[in-house]
């Protein structure tokens, strides 16, 4: 398979997840020689954020919504190293969404040469006011976006 139709891949948790491609370069590894922690971090952040823009919540949806979600917990789950010269498929989507206050996505990497999973990861975002930064109720908006019935 190439770059082309990464969603279909039978190889992914869910069926057709957002998905981004990634090449790692020198500048992502650690002194062990393989991809840093916190890059995939990075990575997971950049392909959450590809999401919400494509489902039209970019920061200024934000702005005139007057909320935002921001990250309150991360959990990783390092399956298998990544080096150099590897190219990955960097997949998400909202897991679960209690439509007030808090929402999980789910993550999965893989790597394209061998179509394994390196990593699997989930983040709890919390829906804030733009201008106060407290937690608010997500607008209907959010709740729009759900991939599942409502």
């Amino acid at each position: 398979m190439d770059d082309t139709d990464l969603a279909s891949a039978p190889e992914w948790d869910v069926e057709r997840p957002y998905v981004e491609v990634v090449d790692v370069g020198p500048e992502h590894l650690d002194r062990f020689g393989h991809t840093n922690n916190v890059v995939y971090l990075s990575w997971l952040e950049r392909v959450a954020w590809g999401h919400s823009v494509s489902l039209g919540l970019d920061f200024a949806a934000y702005e005139r919504l007057g909320a935002g979600c921001v990250a309150r917990r991360h959990e990783l789950d390092y399956l298998a190293p990544t080096f150099a010269g590897d190219r990955l498929w960097v997949a998400t989507w909202v897991h679960e969404n209690d439509f007030r206050l808090s929402m999980w996505r789910r993550y999965q990497i893989l790597r394209a040469s061998d179509r394994k999973t390196v990593l699997r990861a989930a983040t709890q975002w919390v829906c804030i006011d733009m201008k106060t930064g407290r937690p608010r109720r997500m607008p209907p908006e959010f709740r729009a976006y759900a991939p599942w019935p409502k």
